[in-house]
């Protein structure tokens, strides 16, 4: 077969493949794989670095598909080059168990980059994967190793563009000059509802280039030699990130279905799908139908694909022999050692004083920084209140992408799937920074890195109506226990600075999922640690703070400010002889995953009578408080005023909880 002819005999194979897979299942989006299978071929056959028999290669170019839905296209090209794909898979495409989901996710899927779906997520995504290719670019390239130089290739549709996310995320690119990135616009005009002129008539070549992005347009997906031309022009444009918008044909070759809405998110239908194959020469009468040629040209453009990486092991061991030190401590972070006596480092803040939760984490931050090069970081606008500021670094940009501070700007939303991005290095421990309230901005990529299993860290401050007179929109109520419920997340909310310190060490260490430190706007007293518990048992989720002698009456329960309050209770009722264990519990998250014996030794089953104590919703409580247990918490929303007046008025007083702990053992 000639190769012009071979090469759209590929590319119809992999129209025709997605339109069967989508079919078989009875369920997916076949209308955009169709349109992108020559984007596709490009990209796989002549563009991507990478390696199908090792997916994780290091200077692996990475491949976002932000427009998740159209996985069948990556799917598919994962099978024909070679990862460890099998064609049961593609027929088992959106079935139970099979690694070929609905949406891409990581993790699941040999060569899958990133968890996609939720649209705009992967845009932004694809931002922190660029600036952790700058970070490690600056921190280990040397003159004639270029051990770092991936590109960040992302393809985004008309409904990606929509979401606000995204904007937050190009503008974002744009300032920073991100030009490893190259970014695909399928423009189809076509979302579920019809046409995308119902909503969406705006000039996006024009609004990226207003970003500070290298902008092309071509009139047709089809033409590889301008998709060729045009990554090549995009790789010359160092200093801007660049979008190419390509148009396509939604359900290109469908005869009655092609352009239309009718062939994005459901099957073609078996007859249709009959006249796509007769349309591309294929026997309408074979399903998932693959010709030998098109199978062995795609193994060869992996197998060619994957010699990139010998070269660059070649080069890596060079530069190993040159640079020993640190090849030594790139290996090292990226097999997750830690730097020996990195702990020692944690400060340890005496009794007696008072200090915000917020500027003892800030305090940490900057103790341990020297130590951990692949911590980095910042805030959305808000460093100098919530203490992230690394104070002996330069911010990342433009002329300092080694810098370790980030200033994400006042952009939630894309903070937390640039952190996301960052995370997926697999090199660095990211972690971003804003009140407590506005993580409600950030919802979606923090169940995202739950989903992945990765760990950015988020610091948020500010965390209850002590916050004082900024009032109900700012004062969290709900958001602690929102956060609580999302599988794979881990909230600490520490109780005084030693705590905090400790809740980074926790952190720092952990394997799987976010982490969401928690802390105080307000002043609360430091605990003594020789007089009462230490603080590293924050990593066990709870513990046994103060206890008594002799048999307990009840167990007082708080997290974060209110520690304080139930251990002045206790020694209120002491005096009256009513004897009170104070549990201090940082991290719910963290003590159900204690074994039942520790669990049960800081809750034993036969002392019923708990009091919990919240500055937060109350629901969830019941867990740990049993049915003749009560809790102090808030159920409404706070009010403007000063934040020890506003406590007060909502029941946070050690006046409060004496009198509730002694209703609880009247009942």
């Amino acid at each position: 077969m000639e190769p012009k002819n071979l090469i759209q005999r590929s590319i119809d194979t992999v129209r025709v493949l997605c339109a069967d897979a989508v079919q078989k299942a009875d369920s997916g989006h076949p209308g955009t794989p169709m349109a992108l299978a020559p984007l596709g071929h490009v990209l796989w056959s002549e563009v991507l670095n990478y390696n199908p028999i090792n997916p994780d290669w290091a200077n692996r170019d990475r491949f976002v598909l932000s427009c998740g839905h159209a996985c069948m296209l990556q799917y598919s090209f994962l099978y024909l080059t070679g990862y460890k794909i099998s064609l049961d898979d593609l027929k088992n495409f959106r079935q139970l168990h099979s690694i070929t989901p609905g949406h891409p996710e990581y993790g699941l899927t040999p060569g899958i980059e990133v968890t996609t779906g939720p649209l705009g997520q992967g845009f932004a995504n694809g931002v922190g994967m660029a600036i952790a290719q700058q970070y490690m670019a600056a921190r280990y390239n040397q003159p004639d190793f270029n051990i770092f130089d991936y590109y960040i290739y992302a393809i985004c549709s008309d409904g990606d563009l929509m979401e606000g996310i995204t904007a937050e995320g190009c503008s974002l690119a744009g300032h920073l000059g991100l030009g490893n990135m190259i970014y695909f616009y399928d423009s189809n005009n076509i979302t579920i509802e019809g046409d995308t002129d119902l909503t969406f008539e705006e000039d996006v070549s024009k609004r990226f280039e207003a970003y500070g992005w290298h902008v092309q347009n071509l009139p047709d997906i089809n033409d590889l030699e301008a998709l060729s031309t045009a990554i090549k022009n995009a790789k010359n444009e160092t200093s801007r990130p660049s979008l190419i918008k390509v148009k396509s044909i939604i359900g290109y070759g469908s005869p009655n279905k092609h352009g239309t809405a009718a062939a994005h998110g459901s099957p073609l239908g078996k007859e249709e799908v009959r006249l796509v194959k007769e349309n591309f020469g294929f026997d309408p009468g074979k399903d998932f139908d693959i010709p030998s040629e098109v199978l062995d040209f795609y193994h060869q453009a992996g197998k060619k694909s994957a010699e990139k990486e010998q070269e660059w092991n070649e080069l890596y061991n060079r530069y190993k022999q040159r640079h020993p030190n640190l090849a030594k401590e790139y290996e090292d972070l990226t097999t997750g050692k830690l730097p020996e006596g990195w702990k020692d480092k944690l400060p340890v803040f005496e009794a007696g004083e008072e200090l915000a939760t917020r500027k003892a984490s800030g305090k940490t931050l900057n103790a341990i920084a020297d130590f951990l090069p692949q911590l980095i970081g910042g805030s959305a606008d808000l460093a100098p209140s919530t203490e992230t500021n690394l104070d002996d670094y330069q911010s990342f940009s433009v002329k300092h992408r080694d810098g370790r501070n980030f200033h994400f700007g006042i952009r939630e939303h894309a903070m937390g799937a640039v952190l996301n991005g960052m995370a997926l290095s697999n090199f660095l421990i990211p972690y971003g920074a804003t009140f407590l309230i506005f993580s409600d901005y950030m919802r979606p990529p923090l169940r995202l890195a739950a989903i992945m299993k990765i760990r950015p860290i988020m610091v948020f401050t500010h965390d209850s109506i002590a916050l004082g007179e900024d009032g109900t929109t700012h004062q969290p109520v709900e958001q602690l226990i929102g956060l609580r419920t999302v599988p794979n997340m881990t909230v600490i909310r520490p109780a005084d600075a030693n705590e905090t310190a400790q809740a980074w060490r926790v952190a720092i260490e952990h394997k799987d999922g976010p982490v969401c430190i928690v802390l105080t706007r307000q002043e609360i007293p430091i605990i003594d640690q020789k007089k009462y518990a230490s603080a590293e048992n924050l990593e066990k989720g709870a513990y046994i703070l103060s206890d008594c002698d002799g048999e307990k009456d009840l167990i007082l329960i708080a997290t974060g400010s209110e520690v304080h309050l139930i251990m002045q209770a206790q020694k209120k009722l002491k005096k009256e002889n009513i004897n009170a264990r104070v549990v201090s519990m940082p991290s719910w998250n963290l003590f159900d995953r204690q074994s039942s014996e520790y669990r049960e030794k800081v809750f034993p089953k036969n002392i019923r009578k708990r009091l919990a104590v919240e500055a937060g919703s109350s629901v969830g409580w019941l867990k740990y408080i049993t049915d003749d247990g009560d809790v102090i918490g808030i159920d409404t929303f706070g009010e403007s005023a000063p934040g020890d007046e506003v406590m007060k008025e909502y029941g946070f007083t050690v006046e409060n909880v004496l009198k509730r702990a002694k209703d609880l053992l009247s009942k």
